[in-house]
């Protein structure tokens, strides 16, 4: 049933997402677009910085202190297990080259993963650790499939939550579950997940997870929260030293130190005061607005988007409608046109949208008005007046 548009949330969210009325913005799997709030707080940085330098650090610090709390809230974690990483590459390599590998060890993964997510795992073949890809498509229960590739030789089973082509999300509580039980470390690639529905590290017994804050999260590039278990944070090998991953960071005149207790120890240097503070405030929104909430949106705007889809011959969905197997994320084809040909015709219209998967990519948001994806998919299938 459509939501109202006349409620204070509506309101509201047209308000935080002022976008250009020529388009539909239908790609938060990529980059999203900010929240007003965002914008503000990032002109006010560097209008401050600006007119009064680092004068105002200790307050710059003290955002930084409250976006790691935001963090942690988000992920049932405590403060002192985030960490912000450049990038999901970049947390996600703090993990595959500080792990404690052996010859012979092996990883496991799907084969439907992101670059990022795949490439790190078999850089580590000099090392003797094997790359075991699992074909999760045509599986009708992934989860096992991937347990079942997993045996005496696996050290680490590394997923993400949705599959950034196919939409396809997993139960990452019963892979986290097993492999805990099985004593196999469980990594989260959540960058297609975080900002959708909850990512609760300690329900999903998840020892290590990234997103980077550029697609469901709304903030910009060049940050991830990156989380590590404290079973974990003295297992993984540093390779990145500087000032501020260090116990006494600050305190230049020591000549002796050790690595930070808490994730700390691996943003070896400066923070990305302006990363942090946009992500601070994009985190605000979500959370004001609520996880549960966002995600009953979400969802809602997904199974709209099916709806549509399932009423153009033309059309044909490749994600999966099961429950529990999707997120923001609904890929289909046209029967008649390839991927690039309805790609281009859409973002000639105005559809900010992707190619992938064999076909072309939908991702709204929960703030995604539901005309704007009757629109799209009438433009999609040739119906909408040009």
């Amino acid at each position: 049933m459509p939501e109202p548009s006349t409620t204070d949330l509506e309101r509201r969210l047209a308000q935080e997402f002022p976008l250009a009325p020529e388009l539909i913005y239908l790609n938060h799997a990529a980059v999203a677009p900010w929240p007003r709030r965002t914008t503000r707080a990032v002109q006010a940085f560097a209008e401050a910085n600006a007119v009064r330098g680092a004068a105002d650090y200790g307050a710059w610090l003290e955002v930084e202190r409250e976006l790691r709390a935001r963090c942690a809230r988000l992920l049932n974690a405590a403060p002192d297990d985030i960490a912000f990483a450049k990038n999901t590459s970049e947390a996600l390599s703090f993990v595959a080259h500080g792990f404690p590998w052996r010859p012979g060890d092996s990883v496991v993964i799907g084969d439907e993963e992101f670059p990022s997510n795949r490439i790190v795992w078999e850089s580590l073949a000099p090392r003797g650790v094997a790359v075991r890809a699992v074909r999760l498509r045509a599986e009708a229960e992934p989860e096992q499939a991937l347990l079942a590739a997993a045996d005496g030789s696996t050290r680490l089973l590394s997923i993400s939550s949705v599959q950034y082509a196919s939409g396809l999300r997993l139960d990452l509580a019963r892979l986290g579950t097993e492999c805990r039980r099985r004593g196999i470390a469980f990594c989260v690639d959540a960058i297609q997940g975080l900002g959708v529905f909850a990512h609760d590290v300690q329900a999903m017994h998840v020892d290590f997870l990234m997103a980077d804050a550029h697609k469901w999260l709304l903030g910009p590039e060049g940050i991830a929260p990156f989380y590590c278990a404290p079973a974990w944070r003295e297992r993984l090998t540093l390779h990145e030293y500087g000032w501020h991953m260090v116990e006494h960071a600050g305190d230049f005149e020591r000549r002796d130190w050790t690595p930070a207790r808490s994730s700390r120890r691996f943003e070896c240097g400066s923070p990305n005061m302006l990363g942090i503070h946009a992500l601070h405030a994009s985190l605000g929104l979500l959370l004001e607005v609520g996880i549960e909430t966002i995600e009953r949106r979400v969802l809602a705007r997904a199974e709209h988007l099916f709806d549509a889809l399932a009423r153009e011959p033309d059309l044909e969905p490749l994600t999966v409608r099961a429950p529990g197997r999707y997120a923001g994320i609904v890929t289909f084809r046209h029967r008649r046109r390839s991927g690039a040909e309805l790609h281009a015709a859409l973002r000639a219209r105005g559809v900010v949208c992707a190619e992938r998967g064999g076909g072309v990519r939908f991702s709204p948001h929960f703030y995604t008005p539901l005309a704007q994806l009757d629109h799209a998919v009438a433009l999609a299938a040739g119906r909408a007046p040009r």
